[in-house]
């Protein structure tokens, strides 16, 4: 009797990837929610941002200024609905329902969160932009975080897989960095919003049946 036809369970591996990149990222995000529920503080952020704040060099500014607009719901609501239109159009209906799972349960869930957690916004100096709301956990952070797992993912089997890998996290990270410039969030914000923004894309994967992007996957390579 042969198992061609039987459904073979997943791997390990393949499990513990699943695990480490939706449960251990939402289980610290709980333990972030808790304490920011129960308003307690975190001594070392206020140290931090203060030193942020007196180093961080001109250009540094700018570029946040930049990408607070860059990151906003405009420019993010209009990049999400192009890059859903591109996969449309080339007929990748699965992927394009990937992208909106991911991007839209990431700003769902942040913007759930802040009014239930309404935590307030750090004040320790005057503010170079206008933000309104709370402040945990931040969207800019896990929406940039979002978008740059989305395009891995799309692009992981493409020669573009290592610029996009390399620029994605640059992206998040700087936008992160930017928030805590800015002072319009506190760092246990940008953590928070980065691990959600990758759970979420995570959790759209496996719903959706997207692979995981593994550095052994061998990438497509166009007939000629």
């Amino acid at each position: 009797m042969t198992t061609s036809g039987l459904t073979r369970p997943p791997p390990p591996a393949h499990l513990l990837r699943w695990l480490a990149g939706i449960l251990i990222p939402l289980v610290l995000v709980g333990v972030l929610a808790e304490d920011i529920a129960e308003r307690e503080r975190y001594g070392f952020e206020t140290p931090v941002m203060l030193w942020i704040h007196a180093h961080a060099p001109a250009w540094l500014t700018q570029l946040s200024v930049f990408l607070h607009t860059f990151g906003g719901p405009v420019v993010m609501g209009g990049i999400t609905v192009a890059l859903l239109l591109a996969l449309q159009f080339t007929h990748r209906h699965r992927e394009a329902l990937f992208t909106l799972l991911g991007l839209g349960s990431a700003v769902g869930i942040s913007l759930g969160m802040k009014l239930i957690f309404n935590r307030p916004r750090p004040e320790l100096w005057p503010r170079l932009v206008h933000e309104s709301g709370a402040s945990f956990p931040s969207g800019h952070s896990a929406t940039a975080a979002a978008l740059a797992a989305v395009l891995v993912f799309l692009l992981w089997r493409t020669p573009l897989r290592w610029p996009a890998l390399i620029l994605g996290v640059t992206y998040a990270v700087v936008s992160g960095v930017a928030r805590l410039v800015l002072g319009v969030h506190f760092p246990t914000d940008v953590l928070a919003g980065w691990l959600m923004g990758l759970a979420c894309v995570l959790g759209a994967a496996r719903l959706t049946g997207i692979s995981v992007p593994h550095p052994l996957q061998p990438r497509v390579t166009p007939v000629t």
